[in-house]
């Protein structure tokens, strides 16, 4: 006979555990509310939304467009005009505009110069970090028109590397019968990349109105690159003198296919030349240390030093 102690204490552990497992084990969700809870946006403060924007847009960029716009109160709009263009060529990095990009100049400068200032204070004093401060505030100023050349450099090159394969997709899609804008079309929806982009901008402009030998001549601007406006020139001839699309294009891919052999070989050619220099730098003194380096403490040795 069981006591009566351990019989309420036997049913009291297990009403327990069953109320633990009854909290622990998640219901199945309703698929009617979980398909409302997805339609059904909720209303979110202005202080969430703010938070839910990455670290640059909220703290980076405000400071940058309040630099620009303390700097564009005196400045001349051409500096801002070429500072747009260049941007525009390097694929508007960050989504920076022609006096955002004084701005961020600015910044480097003032974080060059004040990075520079503390770095000589600690090393030698105040005429030490006055000196760094304004070696780096130049070096901050120029280091940011260096990395857009180079992004502009990087997205050119990407975009001469993209063009035979678009332009093999632009063929086939008019010759199968569709439009060259059409064509266009599909190329921007099968494809990604700076070119593709392009592309799309110059396609957006056209159904706005725009003539569209003036997009692709834009195109060809912002690409900065020669076998896309040779491209772009072909097909602006073509259209204007009535000539048929579609033997351009077939045209214009076996001399992009040409060029882009010969642009191997050219890569290939330069190869052992661009090897040379770490093998002289890195590679030769070890073998000098190797096969020397005996016969010198040989004959230290015979010497007597």
């Amino acid at each position: 006979m069981i006591p009566t102690e351990f019989l309420i204490a036997g049913i009291a552990a297990a009403a327990i555990l069953l109320l633990f497992i009854g909290f622990m084990t998640k219901a199945a969700p309703d698929a009617v509310q979980q398909r409302l809870s997805q339609l059904v946006v909720q209303p979110k403060t202005l202080e969430e939304i703010d938070l839910q924007k990455p670290f640059y847009d909220r703290t980076v960029k405000p400071m940058i467009q309040r630099l620009s716009r303390a700097r564009s109160k005196g400045e001349n709009k051409g500096m801002i005009d070429r500072a747009q263009a260049r941007l525009e060529r390097a694929g508007h990095p960050g989504g920076l505009q022609g006096a955002d990009w004084m701005g961020v100049k600015l910044l480097a400068a003032i974080g060059g110069a004040l990075g520079g200032f503390a770095l000589g204070l600690l090393l030698g004093g105040l005429m030490l970090g006055v000196l760094f401060g304004v070696a780096l505030l130049g070096f901050g100023y120029i280091i940011t028109e260096y990395w857009l050349s180079k992004r502009i450099k990087k997205r050119s090159n990407a975009i001469v590397l993209q063009l035979p394969d678009a332009l093999d997709l632009l063929t086939i899609s008019v010759e199968a019968g569709l439009g060259f804008d059409a064509a266009l079309a599909k190329v921007v929806e099968k494809m990604e990349g700076p070119l593709v982009d392009e592309f799309r901008q110059a396609l957006a402009e056209v159904r706005v109105g725009r003539v569209r030998r003036e997009a692709l001549r834009d195109v060809a601007t912002r690409a900065e690159a020669r076998p896309v406006s040779n491209f772009i020139g072909a097909i602006v001839q073509a259209e204007q003198l009535g000539v048929p699309i579609a033997k351009v294009l077939q045209i214009q891919s076996q001399q992009l296919r040409i060029e882009r052999r010969q642009r191997a070989e050219e890569a290939a050619a330069k190869a052992p030349v661009k090897m040379l220099f770490p093998m002289v730098g890195c590679i030769f003194p070890t073998i000098f240390i190797v096969i020397l380096g005996p016969a010198v403490v040989t004959v230290m040795g015979g010497v007597g030093i």
